[in-house]
């Protein structure tokens, strides 16, 4: 299955409800994942706690888009202290980067000094962005991607932003679980809009965005 899997094919999956996952770096095996209940980060509750808005507002981190996604690709692989082993193999590795080559994957990035500091990585469309994995090296700085994302999202008009589980971190931002069937009843509508991704937004109009929040 996995020398056949495409890029197309993935984009169908994905538009589906499904995701691929290896269980480690070493498995040539892809595994296809519908979870029930379904992660998901409400754009419109998004809840951004004072202190880190201080940190995204400060400017303490450069943050792009797409300025290198192959090496966020490559930092959300790495081994990480409490993340021994990944699920992103050598196929991942190449369909992800595929799809941003295609336009469909997109990284959010924070540099310091310039160096890649921090970023997390996924697939947009339609109205919909499948968030996939992010990476920290220094305090607060996938943190500070995933508000850059959702400010992006929120003023694209995106309807889902799609975490695939639910999480404790997650939760502390307005993340929740909602049943499979009610998450497919929006993404099928939402990955029948147009193409919602935005690659240049004036760094003035996000800052608002962020306070809004």
């Amino acid at each position: 299955m996995t020398q056949e899997l495409t890029p197309q094919i993935m984009l169908g999956a994905y538009a589906a409800g499904l995701f691929p996952m290896a269980s480690g770096a070493a498995d040539t095996t892809l595994r296809w994942y519908d979870p029930d209940p379904r992660g998901i980060l409400p754009l419109d509750g998004f809840h951004l706690p004072r202190r880190l808005r201080r940190t995204v507002l400060s400017g303490q981190f450069d943050v792009c888009v797409d300025r290198d996604f192959p090496a966020v690709m490559r930092a959300c692989a790495a081994p990480a202290p409490g993340r021994e082993t990944t699920w992103i193999n050598g196929d991942i590795y190449r369909l992800f980067c595929a799809l941003h080559d295609m336009g469909f994957s997109h990284s959010v990035e924070c540099w310091q000094n310039g160096e890649l500091v921090g970023g997390l990585y996924g697939v947009a469309l339609g109205g919909a962005f499948f968030g996939e994995s992010m990476f920290s090296r220094t305090t607060d700085a996938s943190k500070v991607a995933l508000v850059h994302l959702v400010a992006r999202l929120r003023l694209c008009g995106f309807v889902v932003l799609d975490t695939q589980f639910g999480t404790e971190h997650l939760a502390r931002f307005g993340g929740e679980e909602i049943p499979a069937a009610d998450y497919k009843a929006m993404l099928e509508k939402a990955v029948s809009m147009q193409p919602r991704w935005q690659e240049n937004i004036p760094p003035d109009v996000l800052a608002a965005e962020i306070r809004n929040m």
